[in-house]
């Protein structure tokens, strides 16, 4: 039977658990488990981080941990009873290792490796702790290391800080929020900025010594050397070195490393140098050459400097390499180190050209302990100190130091009988009392241990040397009186076997006679002559005689006159010794009583270091004179006494107070002081406000807190005596000293007057006597004399640092132990209120004010869980009734000030505000119903209630701001939160009762709706984004305050009633706001608003247009904030009830009257909500630009489409245009801005300022607009669109007469000109990319979109970018449409394949002699439709012949907007499919070869090619094919008997088909003739192997002859020579230039000129004449899935899955090597789908008047006119001509606007075809008939384009050699006088008035209106055409010429598989946009 546990409540899985068995729980290993049952070895719980999930499992897999559980019962929380810092390590590594694999994953490698290590570390220390072996010390280091590893993981990661006591996580319930705030800005601050440190030190290790010549031994010596006073600043640092340069001891490492302590912050300075002096030991001179002599001298080496201030910003880790100087002449040494600092080059030189030191440097900061715990290796391994000279910065009592520093400065020596000068050395010896050499005390310096002696340096030859050597001389204390340094002075000889021979001596005693040691200074010693064997070890007989100069009686002349001298300098730093007389006076003072006088007098005068050595001597001493004669010397003792402590008030000396305690608690014995002390310091009180000078009185004052511990301890110490005698007495003493206080301090005076600076000195010491105080009197009685006290000044304060004065004495007191006491607090606590409120009224020293207020709030909590709960609440209610209002002022106050300049003022200003926020929280916090019923009944009149409500909840929304605190202050911000939302709770009662109904205040309630709602969406309470273990604990401390929030906005809004009015529309936005915050319960309860909403702004104006546009402006704006998300699209749409009590708003706008108008706006909301989460998502940061493009494409249209508003329109196509910009679309950016240019017109409106355009004019903005998009149509090479905006602003310029503007912009569009003719453009692709699957996001779901791709982008390239968009996407392996499971997977396909463009402009493309630059621009712009062929079999495929079975399934598909438009991709709206049969598919790829080779034919005879190869390898492929077999395949399958039989309708294709293979045949012949005259020699063999296979191909064939009809004209490539297509401008603009005859259409008959390929056809060449190309778009095809039918017997694989477009294609001018790679692309057989060009159908009376043509009054620049309108041509069914011929170029309409005018074209006669194929143009020898055209001349606006074969779409790609598998099968279109009645074929509309005779204008504009519903946005769409403009009489059309006779072609028509079903035309253009009014933007 399971029972519940008792104790077993917590435990932690030891092994994983599988939970196989029923309601088993799967555990794994490391899991914390809450047991809630047991049952015989089984427990029932969860897991504590997924609590939902209860089951079963075995106890013997758990660890049992003792537990503390918190609300028994159902809803019981365990929390395990543990070490805190184990809980938080172990809770913190959890969360830590979900956010560590993240690291990974975003390849943050840097910070997941120092992670890892430091996760690692905190493992092993929890270890430590968890085992408990640790000591208390040790364990204090270790949870101090854990806690800080801690919260450099938390702040790495970005997660909160953590606010700990003594390293334990702090409970916010348990402290006030005031001492929360204070440990949150403690660890903030000290996260943020350590304090610097005051000590430093300079770690030195000496590593070498590098020189060429070295060879003996070295002493190296560092110090620390101040430039700017000329003096060392330490000791010396000594290290030898061996003969090689390396030190002398490498394993002892204290010889080779030592630390400089103790400097200062003021020596890290420039001008402090490390000095080191090099010396060596050994012969006298450096180049001697051995001899027997082995006396070694100590001679100068060198010297090296560096600046301490270079090592500050030096990488530590380096060695320094230290340059080594020696000086050049030997007498300047003792200042080497000055002139290498002075930089005196002259002086000294480098000592050899490679020498250096290299020492390791490293500044380390912080006090000495610090050190030795941070640096234990250094410390460990040895390392010497080398300490300052003289004291530190700041002197430890209890530091021992002794030590006699003692410098050799020089020397004044005779010649002594010698010629030369002496080489002096001396000798220094220390000796004591009893004349012995004191062993191991003279020491070099540190590093090297002390010796009995030191020998100085030499040099050579000087009498009057100058060594600057320093010695240490640590002699003990007690070794000091006696002893003395005795100085030899030897010659050192460098002949005589190199001895050293005495001459003389010098000696210093160390203490005088009275007791006082040698006086720091330079001492000139008398040098006492002697001999070399003079015995100086009776040290009695010379101590008798005087050692210096200054000390010689005046009679000893003899001394005095002598000029030897020797010269020291001595420095005395000792703790014990002094050398001050008058200190010892004073110690002495019984000896010499005379002497007191002088001596207390003196003492001011004495050194602080010397008293502070002495302070209890001292001490006693004062005391003891007070004692014995304190009538005489009372005052005088008592200004000494405040002397010694003031002295102890400075920084150096404050850390002797604790001795000057311990002396005062445990040695102090004035049992009778205390009369005395009160009587001098009442004296002196008494005096105040008479007296002139008030310093003396400052000062004593100043002492006033040590006063009172010596007044206090002495009436202690009496009372001990004498059992208590004269208590009364002296408590008398006391409250008459206060009353003396009070009426000092009760004086009004001037801020100057010095009397008010001696009350502001009292007032800063008088808090630190209350503790003292309490030592006798009782708590009541201490407040009473603090009260009476403060209470004594003066209420209206001249003296404003009084009153800062005042206010710190205040907060000092409100900190001090007696405020803590409750007795005394409410005795102080209304004088406190008074002085803060004054203080916070008048907004002064709000700092004190904060900290203040701060101290008094932090001890009500501590207060509220004792026993004194009735006292608190009183504290609490004065408080609030004083302070509340005012605080709430004060923060308004603060936080709307302009913050400060300065970082150190921001910091201050910042804390103030904080802690102000912190006070109000604390205290509010603290109110109780009570304290809030008392407050509100307070107010006397409703204004000042209403005052109050908005003052607080004006401060709430401050408080909820997010800079109010640090961003990981996630602790406090819940605090904060839980305070705000139960004043609100308690507040909202207040607002009901007093402002509803008659008394209703729209303010107050408006305010109090905003803060709830800001509250709602603060970031800090949005649970959602929290770890799991956060979220928990949020919720069990708080619960979701955004719900209790959201509760009490309903309820309140329930109360207004009919006041509901007054917040439709305005509230509308805020509470969607909260609608979108993801929490179920929260939205259940705010739904149900809107629809109240709706209800009453129904009922008030009969519609909800103002909820409708408010919501939908608000949706957008908060959407693009990152707010909302899926379910609550559903939650206003959805039918059924979701989640709490509430229907959705839906279901209930269903049952009201306005339900149809109510669904219609929640339909509307919910898809602009689809395309804004989208739009959302996909701009979120590291989302690709395509996404980010097409999602703003889909929000702007459905804004312009679906709720016109025009606004949010604009908005969205600046949006739109930066991502464009910054992608560097710079096309689909000019389109983009092209949009709100078409919503301008010219006029001179005037605009406001909007986005970031300024206040202008329309017409200036729509000039700018132009001109920005012209430079980003020039920018994108789309020239041709650039130039019809230039030609509009001319136009306009023009208007205005501002000619010099119209200048600037016709050159500007005689540039573009030219750039389209001289610079190359890239030929895009275009992919066909399907989005299946419901993942995703809305605007691609299930849709397929034409995509333009970046520039040599190929298939493979393309695709890859796709999947790296969508990495989650699954790529389609086929072509297939696919089916429902796809669509509706919850999952992410792409499919994608190349599709070939179908170009709208055919006529530009087929007319001869425009030249490949302009025709570039027609094949791949404004494109609505695209094809894409697949090969499949049909029945039973023949093994033999695959190309009897070989269809072809094309698909066209349809685009909303033609490419390139605003975006790269538009959505494909219609797709149709037809099939091509096997003979069709022949009669393409045969048309396709000829095309080809007439294009290259002509190329190579035009001179464009630069060599012959590709003709070459063309002729090569077909006529190679034909005798393998190529046409011979066709032949067999369609010219046979059983296929004619079985399809009798194909009777006239395979004339057709017969047709073209002889054409094919005469052009192979012409080509042949061709190829011959340029090829070159060494190809000659290849051409006669030609020639010898196409005689057998005619044979195949069976041609001998060719039929009269291909023999009849002599012109059969174009009509007109090759000079008319060499581009020569002469020829082409000059109306008697070359003839230029359009294309012509060519019907189906008769389509062979009559002329042979004789013999004779190389002198024909020169009449041939083509379209002008190069080379390389011959290859720019894309072969068919009937392969290479010429070159082999294999066929296209059926089922193939990507068209991607040839690699091979590029650009025009393309490099040798890529053009070999194509041609060889020729040969090769490729399985690609075949692409062709749909026809165009034309009515026959839609063919333009013939005079029409030459009239000169149409305006050729029109963009509003196009060829087709002007020209109609006839169609035919192989035509390329006819391929949507009347349909507008340049996108829909852009044929209207952009598109450069083309010229018109002569009309066609001949018999309409019913089932219309496009051809490539071929020749124009295929003409149907003769016609009469006029020549006509090209304008010179014309567009370019980049090829011939390229101009029908279905040729670009790659080909294959024989009969191309390029494929130029097309649908056929009803057309003619099939096209039903009210079905006019599309053309672009003429400008009214311009084309009287046109058919087609009436007719087109409804087609256009009906069929398409998004309006396209082209730069065509506009709705006022550019006014026309007369064309120059040189560009007029010439008169009709006749132009070269053609021959009749048989004319046929396609019937049958190729005709569509339905009639209406694919390319019907799209409808314009309506005119709109354009509002003021």
């Amino acid at each position: 039977m399971w029972i519940p546990t008792e104790h077993e409540k917590y435990g932690v899985v030891l092994a994983s658990f599988r939970g196989t068995v029923q309601h088993g729980l799967p555990l794994e290993i490391g899991d914390t488990v809450q047991i809630l049952e047991k049952c015989e070895g089984w427990f029932r719980g969860f897991i504590l981080k997924n609590p939902n999930v209860k089951g079963i499992f075995p106890s013997s897999y758990i660890h049992l941990k003792n537990a503390h559980v918190k609300n028994k019962g159902q809803f019981e929380t365990v929390i395990p009873v543990e070490d805190s810092v184990i809980t938080e390590m172990t809770s913190t590594l959890r969360d830590w290792g979900a956010m560590w694999k993240q690291l990974y994953v975003k390849n943050e490698g840097d910070l997941f490796h120092r992670l890892w290590h430091v996760m690692n570390e905190i493992l092993d220390l929890r270890r430590q702790v968890l085992v408990g072996h640790l000591t208390h010390d040790r364990m204090r280091d270790v949870k101090q290391h854990i806690t800080a590893r801690l919260d450099w993981g938390n702040e790495q990661l970005g997660l909160d800080l953590v606010p700990r006591q003594e390293f334990s996580m702090v409970d916010p319930d348990e402290i006030s929020v005031t001492e929360l705030y204070r440990l949150m800005e403690h660890r903030h601050r000290k996260k943020e900025t350590p304090a610097p440190a005051s000590t430093h030190h300079l770690f030195v290790h000496v590593k070498s010594l590098m020189s060429a010549n070295l060879g003996e031994e070295l002493e190296v010596f560092f110090h620390i050397y101040d430039g700017r006073e000329n003096r060392p600043l330490s000791e010396r640092f000594f290290v030898k070195l061996n003969k090689s340069g390396l030190p002398k001891s490498p394993e002892k490492t204290e010889r080779q490393c030592t630390l400089f302590v103790d400097l200062g912050s003021s020596d890290l300075r420039k001008d402090v140098y490390i000095v080191v002096h090099i010396i060596r030991i050994g012969r006298m001179g450096a180049g001697e050459k051995k001899n027997l002599c082995s006396v070694q001298y100590r001679r100068p080496f060198g010297c090296a400097v560096i600046s301490i201030a270079d090592l500050l910003t030096a990488d530590s880790k380096d060695d320094h390499l230290l340059k080594v100087y020696a000086c050049n002449t030997e007498s300047e040494w003792y200042q080497i180190h000055e002139n290498i600092i002075k930089k005196a080059n002259s002086r000294y030189n480098l000592s050899g050209s490679n020498t250096g030191l290299s020492v390791a440097l490293q500044l380390l900061h912080g006090d000495i302990e610090q050190l030795r715990r941070e640096y234990m290796v250094l410390f460990t391994r040895g390392v010497s100190i080398t300490r300052k000279l003289g004291f530190s910065d700041v002197i430890m009592p209890g530091e021992m130091r002794n030590d006699l520093y003692i410098t050799l400065e020089k020397g004044e020596f005779e010649k002594g009988g010698k010629s030369v000068a002496r080489n002096v050395e001396i000798t220094v010896y220390v000796l004591d009392i009893d004349g012995q050499i004191l062993k191991s005390h003279v020491a070099a310096g540190s590093g090297e241990p002390g010796g009995d002696e030191y020998h100085s340096l030499v040099l050579y030859h000087n009498n009057s040397p100058r060594w600057s050597e320093q010695i240490k001389l640590p002699i003990p204390v007690d070794m000091f009186r006696g002893s003395h340094v005795r100085f030899e002075f030897r010659h050192c000889s460098t002949k005589d076997k190199g001895e050293k021979k005495l001459f003389g001596y010098s000696f210093v005693p160390l203490m005088q006679e009275d007791g006082r040691t040698l006086p720091d200074g330079t001492h000139e010693l008398i040098i006492h002559k002697c001999e070399e064997n003079t015995s100086l070890a009776e040290c009695s007989r010379y101590l008798k005689q005087p050692f210096s100069k200054a000390n010689l009686p005046s009679n000893n002349q003899t001394l005095k006159g002598t000029k030897e001298s020797f010269w020291i300098t001595s420095f005395l730093c000792s703790t014990k010794l002094t050398q001050n007389g008058d200190m010892l006076d004073l110690l002495k003072w019984r000896a010499h009583p005379e002497r007191i006088n002088d001596s207390l007098s003196k003492l001011k005068e004495i050194d602080g270091s010397e008293i502070v050595k002495f302070l209890q001597d001292t001490l006693d001493t004062l005391f003891g004179i007070l004692d014995e004669s304190s009538q005489r010397y009372g005052l005088k003792v008592f200004d000494s006494l405040v002397h010694i402590i003031n002295l102890l008030q400075d920084s150096k000396f404050q850390h002797f107070k604790p001795v000057m305690d311990t002396y005062i608690e445990s040695h102090f014995a004035g049992a009778l002081s205390y009369r005395d002390l009160i009587k001098v310091l009442k004296w002196y009180v008494d005096r105040i406000v008479d007296a002139e000078h008030q310093d003396h009185i400052q000062q004593v004052l100043k002492s006033s807190e040590y006063i009172f511990k010596y007044i206090i301890q002495s009436r202690r110490l009496f009372s001990l005596a004498t059992g208590g005698q004269n208590e009364e007495e002296f408590r008398v003493c006391i409250h008459e000293l206060f009353m003396s206080i009070r009426f000092f301090l009760s004086q009004e005076n001037k801020s100057t007057s010095p009397v008010a600076q001696t009350q502001a000195v009292f007032l800063r010491t008088f808090p630190a006597v209350y503790s003292e105080l309490l030592k006798i009197f009782t708590v009541r009685e201490v407040a009473g004399f603090v009260r009476e006290t403060l209470g004594s000044l003066p209420t209206a304060v001249h003296a404003d640092c009084l009153e800062t004065v005042k206010l710190q004495c205040i907060a000092k007191t409100v900190e001090s132990q007696l405020y803590i006491n409750p007795e005394s607090r409410c005795i102080l606590l209304p004088v406190v209120l008074r002085v803060l409120q004054a203080h916070m009224q008048e907004q002064r020293d709000l700092v004190m004010c904060a900290r203040i207020l701060t101290s008094m709030l932090s001890l009500i909590i501590k207060e509220e869980n004792g026993t004194a709960e009735p006292v608190v609440s009183e504290e609490v209610e004065l408080i609030v009734e004083s302070l509340l209002g005012v605080l709430l002022r004060t923060i308004l106050e603060i936080s709307n000030r302009p913050q400060p300049a300065g970082p150190t003022m921001r910091l201050q200003f910042q804390d103030v505000t904080g802690e102000f926020v912190a006070c109000l929280l604390a205290l509010l916090r603290q109110m109780s119903d009570r304290h809030y019923q008392q407050l509100l009944q307070a107010f006397s009149s409703k204004d000042n209630l209403r005052d109050f409500l908005l003052q607080i909840f004006t401060v709430f929304r401050i408080l909820i701001r997010p800079e109010m605190f640090p961003k990981d202050w996630t602790v406090m911000r819940l605090v904060t939160n839980n305070v705000i939302i139960t004043t609100v709770l308690y507040l909202s009662d207040a607002l009901r009762k007093n402002f509803l109904n008659d008394k209703f205040d729209y303010k107050v309630w408006d305010s109090y709706f905003y803060l709830s709602v800001i509250f709602i969406n603060q970031p800090c309470l949005q649970l959602e984004s929290f770890s799991p273990s956060k979220r928990k604990k949020i919720l069990e401390k708080y619960g979701d305050m955004r719900v209790m929030m959201g509760c009490e906005i309903f309820s309140m809004w329930q109360n207004l009633g009919e006041h509901k009015l007054n917040f439709i529309p305005a509230m509308i936005g805020p509470f969607l706001e909260v609608t979108l915050v993801p929490q179920p319960d929260l939205r259940n309860v705010m739904i149900p608003i809107f629809h109240d909403m709706m209800d009453w702004e129904q009922r008030r104006s009969g519609n909800f247009k103002q909820v409708e546009a408010k919501l939908i402006d608000k949706l957008d704006s908060l959407m693009s904030e990152g707010k909302g998300d899926e379910t609550y699209r559903e939650l206003f749409n959805s039918i059924i009830p979701l989640f709490g009590p509430y229907p959705s708003l839906l279901k209930k706008i269903e049952r009201e009257t306005w339900r149809e108008s109510g669904i219609s706006l929640i339909a509307t909301v919910t898809r602009l909500m689809e395309r804004l989460l989208d739009y959302r998502d996909c701009m979120k940061l590291g989302e690709v630009d395509g996404k980010k493009i097409g999602c703003t494409v889909s929000l702007l249209n459905f804004y312009k489409t679906e709720l016109n508003k025009e606004e949010m329109y604009i908005r969205y196509i600046h949006k739109l245009y930066d991502l464009h910009f910054k992608a560097q679309n710079y096309t689909e950016a000019s389109y983009t801005l092209l949009l709100y240019d078409e919503l301008l017109e010219w006029s001179d409106r005037p605009l406001r300022e909007f986005l970031n355009y300024p206040m202008q004019s329309e017409w200036q903005r729509k000039e700018y607009l132009h001109l920005t998009i012209v430079q980003n149509f020039d920018r994108g090479k789309c020239w041709e669109n650039g130039i019809i905006l230039c030609r509009e602003l001319a136009d306009q310029y023009e208007s205005y007469y501002d000619y010099r503007n119209l200048s600037k912009m016709r050159m500007m569009e005689a540039s573009l000109y030219d750039k389209i003719m001289d610079q190359q453009r890239l030929e895009p692709e275009f992919f066909r990319v399907g989005f299946y699957g419901k993942k995703f996001p809305f605007f691609l779901r299930n849709k397929e979109f034409v995509c333009r791709g970046h520039d040599y982008e190929r298939l493979e390239a393309f695709q890859q970018r796709m999947l790296n968009e969508f990495p989650h996407a699954i790529a389609m392996q086929h072509v297939n449409q696919p089916d429902q499971t796809i669509y509706q997977a919850d999952a992410q396909y792409l499919q994608i394949y190349a599709v070939t463009p179908i170009p709208e402009s055919q006529d530009v493309l087929q007319r001869d002699g425009v030249p490949d630059n302009i025709k570039s621009f027609y094949k791949f712009n404004h494109i609505w439709r695209f094809r894409y062929d697949r090969p499949f079999h049909k029945g039973t495929k023949d093994k033999e012949n695959e190309f009897k079975s070989l269809w072809v399934e094309r698909t066209t598909l349809t685009l909303v907007q033609s490419l390139p438009g605003i975006s790269r991709w538009f959505e494909v709206e219609k797709r149709e499919l037809v099939e091509v049969s096997p003979l069709e598919n022949a009669i393409e790829v045969i048309e396709n070869k000829n095309l080809q080779l007439r294009t290259l034919i002509t190329q190579c005879q035009s001179r464009q090619m630069q060599n012959i190869n590709p003709l070459t390898m063309c002729l090569n492929g077909v006529i190679d094919a034909a005798v393998n077999g190529g046409l011979a395949r066709y032949q067999e399958a369609f010219f046979v008997k059983d296929y004619i039989m079985n399809h009798p309708e194909d009777g006239e294709k395979i004339g057709r088909l017969r047709e073209l293979m002889f054409e094919q045949a005469h052009i192979l012949e012409y080509g042949l003739a061709v190829h011959e005259k340029f090829v070159p020699q060494d190809m000659r063999p290849l051409h006669k192997k030609l020639v010898d296979q196409f005689h057998l191909m005619k044979s195949s064939l069976g041609i001998q002859e060719f039929p009269a009809y291909v023999r009849a004209s002599p012109v059969h490539f174009t009509n007109g020579s090759p000079r008319t297509c060499r581009n020569s401008v002469p020829n082409i603009i000059s109306p008697d230039g070359g003839r230029g005859v359009a294309r012509r259409s060519y019907p189906a008959v008769n389509r062979y000129s009559s002329s042979s390929l004789s013999s004779q056809a190389s002198n024909e060449v020169s009449n041939i004449t083509g379209q002008s190309e190069s080379s390389d778009e011959v290859f720019n095809m894309q072969p068919s899935p009937s392969t290479s039918s010429l070159s082999s017997n294999h066929s296209a694989s059926p089922n193939v899955t990507s068209s991607a477009p040839s690699s091979a294609r590029g650009s025009p001018q393309m490099a040798e090597k890529h053009k070999h790679s194509r041609e060889n692309a020729c040969l090769s057989p490729r399985e690609r789908p075949v692409s062709a060009i749909f026809p165009n159908p034309l009515d026959p009376a839609q063919r333009a008047a013939p005079h029409q043509i030459g009239d000169t009054t149409l305006p050729r620049s029109d963009p509003n006119l196009s060829a087709p309108d002007k020209v109609r041509p006839t169609p035919s069914s192989w035509s390329l001509d006819s391929v949507k011929v009347g349909a507008p170029s340049f996108s829909d309409s852009l044929g209207k606007l952009l598109c450069p005018p083309v010229p018109p074209r002569p009309p066609y006669s001949g018999s309409s075809a019913k089932n219309m194929r496009s051809q490539s143009p071929v020749s124009a020898s295929r003409s149907p008939q003769k016609t009469t055209v006029p020549p006509f001349t090209p304008s010179p606006t014309e567009c370019q384009s980049t090829s011939l074969v390229s101009s029908s779409p279905v040729l670009s790609g790659s080909y294959s050699s024989g009969i191309s598998s390029l494929s130029r099968c097309s649908v056929s279109e009803a057309s003619g006088t099939e096209l039903p009645a009210g079905d006019h074929p599309p053309h672009p509309l003429p400008p009214p008035g311009t084309l009287p005779n046109s058919v087609s204008s009436s007719s087109d504009e409804p087609i256009r209106r009906e069929n398409k519903t998004p309006p396209p946005y082209s730069v065509y769409e506009r709705n006022n055409p550019r006014r026309p403009v007369p064309l120059p009489h040189s560009l007029s059309i010439p008169p009709q010429v006749d132009p070269p006779a053609l021959p009749p072609k048989p004319h046929q028509l396609r019937t049958g598989s190729m005709k569509l079903e339905g009639t209406s035309d694919p390319r019907v253009p799209r409808p314009r946009p309506l005119p709109r009014k354009v509002s003021q933007l």
